[in-house]
């Protein structure tokens, strides 16, 4: 994605629980007034910005001001409007689907909802969009150490079987994997796809390990018989 197509102010859309990252997709539903008009100006014509929107994950304790403003994340990423349904009561189903990463520089007033003047959240040195063959290597076979754990061999054969890039597979991943919202947002905010897929595999390693110990603890002690 070339940043000089993202514009320079945008309407952010902060949730407690969801995170987007580049190259893939996130199905909304929006019901809220004031993120309505976030939406019918996203689509506007004469808006600099049309069909983006900004995602940010809101901090902990988001709901003593979940009305206001409370306090985000300052990287999110920024994504592209691919479809569009409007309900007849206003509401809208959409998809977005993630084009790069921004970081906040300051939110700006004059809406209902929330909109900030942001910058790329990359540095010089993450333009690498693929892996050393040996580290794709590493993540590949601990990804199927985690899927022997939680018996989703079928499900990861059919990813990788899907001829993804290395940056497409690691955002993939980063976001369908069963992680918390902060791990999520741990992974984007990474120093570029290398750092990335490190941070990647050592969550896979940690969850791979504490499913182990669970179906362990789990198991029928033979004592006794």
């Amino acid at each position: 994605m070339v940043q000089d197509e993202i514009p320079k102010i945008i309407p952010l859309f902060p949730l407690p629980a969801t995170v987007l990252f580049p190259k893939t997709y996130l199905p909304l539903h929006i019901f809220e007034p004031r993120y309505r008009e976030m939406i019918e100006d996203a689509l506007s014509d004469s808006n600099a910005g049309s069909r983006m929107i900004g995602m940010a994950l809101l901090k902990e304790n988001w709901e003593k001001d979940y009305y206001g403003s409370p306090p985000i994340h300052p990287i999110g990423c920024v994504g592209r409007i691919k479809q569009i349904q409007r309900l007849n009561d206003g509401r809208y189903n959409l998809v977005l689907y993630g084009l790069d990463t921004f970081r906040v520089k300051e939110e700006l007033a004059g809406r209902s909802y929330r909109r900030a003047w942001i910058e790329s959240a990359r540095s010089a040195g993450d333009s690498a969009s693929a892996l050393p063959g040996p580290l794709r290597s590493e993540l590949v076979a601990s990804l199927q150490l985690y899927a022997q754990a939680r018996s989703w061999e079928n499900q990861i054969r059919t990813v990788l079987a899907m001829g993804l890039d290395d940056e497409g597979l690691v955002h993939l991943l980063s976001s369908e994997l069963d992680l918390t919202p902060v791990e999520k947002q741990f992974l984007l905010e990474s120093e570029g796809l290398i750092r990335q897929c490190r941070r990647l595999i050592d969550l896979l390693g940690f969850m791979t390990d504490e499913r182990r110990s669970r179906k362990e603890a789990n198991r029928p002690s033979d004592a006794g018989t």
